[in-house]
């Protein structure tokens, strides 16, 4: 079932529907004529044609479906998710996977107790290339040998907030806040995913640009593993671009921290040519780990537990901007 009919769900309506060992049952959102629109849109020629839905909860108990995928607005997921858990269903979310620690920590109990598959739809965890990045830092003395990872650097730029005018992005009340929340998520997932470790300590700053949301935003970091990073996420900028860079004790790695779409790997004596990235990864999606999870082919790779640590970050983040001081997690 897939819960949610705007926006970048079209692109899951017909991953869902290319695959042949998923049935869409039924789309769900707040009126007919929206979902079918969607459906002809984005999915015209599947059979057997989904059933359209408009209430969730009836949705779910009159077609109990085995997952649900849900891509609606941020401040929706938490309800969503839940309600497809106590319905005995696997969960994909898009992401953030929720706005509040709280949720993400209730969250994470839930899908702990009931048992269940779920992922967050980032569009790194799955790629090649953070797949050999979180190896490296995994294995300090193995054979590429660049030893202990100290500090991250990172950007991102999207003209963010010109697209995103008068959209349910700048309502703090559906999205939870902006750029940071937004594009920058896919930042902030692919640092805590790779550093594989809860947050400590966050001084932050932000800027709206006289709009409801963050637009721009500036972020130091510590974890509990002491590594610390730096982050500059720009949604007023023309120039869209996205790098990462990794300083470990014996070299460095510079990633494409948005898409994965690239890597470089520098060691002692100069840049690596051919990294061994795990070429079975390639093409594959969060939504593609998600069914393979689901079909017992794959272990899940973006779980709860990284939305609790981002959730935790992001209300260091917006608390520090607030306060105007560093914020540490007790």
């Amino acid at each position: 079932m897939l819960v949610g009919c705007g926006g970048f769900a079209g692109y899951h309506a017909r991953r869902l529907a290319e695959c042949a060992d998923v049935s869409l049952v039924a789309c769900v959102d707040l009126s007919q004529p929206i979902v079918a629109a969607f459906m002809s849109k984005h999915i015209p020629a599947l059979t057997p044609v989904p059933a359209i839905e408009t209430n969730l909860a009836a949705a779910l108990a009159k077609h109990r479906p085995n997952a649900v995928v849900v891509a609606t607005p941020h401040t929706l997921h938490f309800a969503q998710a839940m309600a497809a858990l106590e319905a005995d269903c696997h969960v994909f979310v898009e992401k953030p996977m929720v706005t509040s620690s709280r949720d993400a920590a209730a969250l994470a109990a839930a899908v702990e107790r009931a048992g269940k598959v779920l992922v967050v739809g980032y569009n790194t965890s799955c790629t090649p290339e953070f797949d050999y990045l979180r190896r490296v830092i995994r294995n300090p003395d193995g054979p590429i040998g660049l030893g202990r990872l100290q500090l991250v650097t990172g950007s991102v730029s999207q003209n963010w907030m010109h697209w995103t005018t008068g959209s349910w992005r700048q309502n703090p009340a559906l999205s939870g806040g902006g750029m940071t929340y937004d594009t920058g998520a896919h930042m902030l997932n692919s640092l805590c995913w790779s550093v594989d470790s809860r947050v400590k300590q966050v001084f932050a700053m932000v800027d709206s640009l006289d709009t409801p949301v963050d637009i721009n935003s500036a972020i130091s970091i510590r974890f509990e593993n002491g590594v610390m990073a730096t982050l500059a996420i720009s949604g007023n900028c023309p120039s869209e671009s996205s790098r990462m860079t990794y300083l470990f004790t014996g070299g460095r790695i510079e990633i494409d921290g948005w898409y994965g779409g690239w890597i470089e790997v520098h060691n002692a004596y100069g840049r690596v040519k051919y990294p061994k990235v795990n070429t079975d990864l390639r093409g594959q999606t969060g939504l593609d780990n998600f069914i393979d999870a689901v079909l017992g082919r794959d272990t899940p790779r973006t779980t709860a537990k990284y939305g609790v640590i981002q959730s935790e970050l992001m209300d260091m983040v917006y608390e520090s901007a607030i306060t105007g001081a560093a914020i540490s997690r007790t």
